[in-house]
């Protein structure tokens, strides 16, 4: 018999049209009524003005503060903390309907429970370490680890925190009993396969174990910190099908089961210092895994809280990560987002500071750290002299293409504002230095409100409604295609080349679904995509609309997708007119580029070139 489990699509599809997200979220947060949408302070992260919003018309909610963004399914998610298929049960029950199971393909069936596979393993090897710390006689030299760094069983508890015994094959031989096994735990990479040979090691051994939960609560790796005095100090999981170093913040999951809503995280460097703040009361204490902070990171954990603090080492190696987090952290500081740069005294981490001097204390020297403008501004302090011409001219060259990462929005104004009296430039004259500067690759635009009505409704004008960075004709394309699918679909005969841009190939991905499925709302289609890699791209189209706010309606949407279509081959026939050119440049090996000569081409080749400069000439006075 087949397995069963996976709830069938078309019964999201009808749950998600027969309940109404405006009252899905009223009974857990208090809405107000506010034009077309309903506001409310965000549930997710604290603020003191509403940034959260809710679309009725489409069923869908967007928070200005933090991204939380998704449909009803996902908010019961997030809000109560559920999984997928709790979350789906409980909208069912408040709809008075049950919860079908369809039968899976044997495929179907044999990945999902590989996958299930490999998380319930994790749980039972995570379970086995924490017996292994009561149990095991070797247990005494880790507990009394534990307790010199002043750690409590309460809070050993909290973390799971375990022992990995001594020995080569402890794993090995307890889980790994047949291949089957032998091969789940490699997936797990609880295993090492020896390079010169067939040979089967424990990965972990001798060493205190801190299992790594993802954001649903789930064992997805472990870190494990060494008894002795061997290399590495810390040992972390590799990188698996479930686990990605990159996403996961060590301890946000404890931070959030303890905190209904975080007012802040603090990023410091290692597991020990994630607890040892614990044990001292500050429970929002995170920790990367063997790799600098990314953006990834930061607006996982602004998903959460509206502050950010990072804490370093004060010595030199603490000063190189916290330049790294800068410049990682200035495309995700939004309005209303705080971040902040701790130092601690040379040769302290937050484990040794926070026994030192106590809770209060620490809690003391979060609230006297740095700002991220003040850190910015003082980082350039060892590379030029503020005190001369020279130096405040290298300031301002130094700074402008930093600051331009930041989003568009008050605090960047108020950036370029510092920036202009630090430099002593006018700022007609730093705006005009900020004009000739590239625009970065990885900004992002950020308004803290929806834009207002253009006063001419055209798709032109409605996308020039936008900040800049959010006029991305992919992304543009996709939120018109969110925000009125059935009034679209009908009308797409052809897609431009995806080629790698994800917005495009999601793009592609969505009419494959209309077309098969062409009822499917916006709501609908979130409930597709949740979970999956490319639902951030869905939020940010959702960010698109809600900027819009009344500017949008399903018939200037439909115009203004067709128009981004024609945008797309406009562009397409320009490069291929552009790489067309270079060929001809190129024919017979002579240099045309350098030396403006094309005497050595036939008549025909330069009759073509001709044409094709008179094209593109054209349609650039256009």
């Amino acid at each position: 018999m087949a397995a069963k489990g996976r709830i069938p699509q078309a019964f999201i599809d009808d749950l998600l049209s027969r309940v109404d997200i405006v009252d899905v979220i009223n009974r857990r947060v208090s809405l107000k009524k506010t034009g077309r949408n309903y506001t409310a302070r965000c549930p997710f992260h604290e603020e003191k003005t509403p940034s959260f919003s809710v679309n009725p018309d489409k069923q869908f909610y967007y928070c200005f503060g933090c991204g939380a963004a998704g449909n009803a399914i996902g908010f019961i998610m997030d809000y109560e903390r559920q999984d997928f298929p709790a979350a789906i049960d409980s909208l069912a029950h408040s709809a008075g309907l049950e919860v079908p199971r369809e039968e899976l393909s044997p495929q179907q069936a044999q990945k999902q429970q590989r996958r299930k596979t490999v998380y319930d393993l994790m749980e039972q090897l995570a379970s086995y370490y924490q017996r292994q710390l009561r149990q095991h006689p070797d247990a005494e030299r880790a507990v009394g680890y534990l307790k010199k760094r002043g750690l409590s069983g309460q809070i050993a508890r909290d973390f799971g925190i375990g022992f990995a015994p001594p020995g080569w094959d402890n794993i090995l031989q307890g889980f790994g009993a047949n291949p089957e096994g032998r091969q789940q735990l490699l997936d797990a990479g609880m295993l090492v396969e020896k390079e010169d040979s067939d040979r089967l090691y424990d990965r972990f051994r001798d060493r205190i174990m801190f299992p790594i939960r993802d954001n649903r609560g789930r064992v997805v790796a472990f870190g494990g910190r060494v008894l002795g005095d061997d290399k590495p100090k810390y040992l972390n999981s590799p990188e698996t099908d479930i686990f990605h170093k990159g996403r996961e913040l060590y301890g946000l999951y404890e931070a959030r089961q303890h905190n209904r809503q975080l007012e802040r995280v603090i990023i410091v460097e290692g597991y020990m210092d994630v607890v040892a703040l614990a044990q001292h009361g500050i429970r929002c204490a995170v920790a990367t895994l063997g790799t600098a902070s990314n953006s990834d990171h930061l607006r996982t954990a602004f998903r959460y809280c509206s502050e950010i603090v990072f804490c370093f080492d004060g010595d030199e190696a603490g000063r190189r990560a916290a330049q790294r987090a800068l410049e990682n952290a200035l495309p995700t500081m939004e309005d209303g987002r705080s971040i902040r740069f701790l130092f601690l005294d040379e040769g302290q981490d937050p484990d040794d500071t926070v026994r030192r001097i106590g809770g209060p204390g620490f809690e003391g020297l979060v609230a006297r750290s740095a700002k991220l403008e003040s850190y910015f501004f003082d980082s350039f302090n060892d590379q030029l002299d503020p005190d001369t011409m020279e130096g405040r001219a290298k300031l301002a060259k130094l700074a402008t293409p930093l600051l331009m990462l930041l989003p568009d929005g008050v605090y960047k104004e108020l950036m370029f504002d510092e920036l202009a009296k630090r430099s002593g430039l006018s700022r007609p004259s730093l705006d005009k230095l900020r004009e000739n500067t590239p625009q970065p690759e990885q900004q992002e635009e950020r308004a803290d409100s929806p834009a207002p009505r253009p006063k001419k409704r055209d798709s032109a004008t409605l996308l020039e409604q936008l900040p800049r960075g959010k006029r991305d004709p992919g992304l543009f394309a996709l939120a018109m295609l969110l925000y009125a699918p059935s009034e679209i679909v009908d009308g797409i005969s052809t897609l431009p080349p995806s080629d790698n841009d994800p917005g495009l190939q999601l793009l592609s991905a969505i009419v494959e679904l209309l077309r098969k499925r062409p009822e499917s709302s916006t709501a609908m289609l979130l409930g597709h995509w949740h979970g999956q890699p490319e639902y951030p791209l869905l939020t940010d189209a959702l960010k698109t609309i809600e900027l819009l706010g009344s500017s949008l309606d399903e018939a200037l949407a439909r115009r203004a997708f067709f128009d981004t279509l024609e945008h797309f081959e406009r562009r397409q026939k320009d490069t291929h007119l552009q790489q067309r050119l270079a060929a001809l440049r190129e024919r017979e090996e002579v240099d045309k580029a350098a030396t403006g000569n094309y005497a050595e081409l036939s008549d025909d080749t330069k009759a073509e070139l001709r044409h094709i400069q008179q094209l593109l000439a054209h349609k650039h006075r256009k």
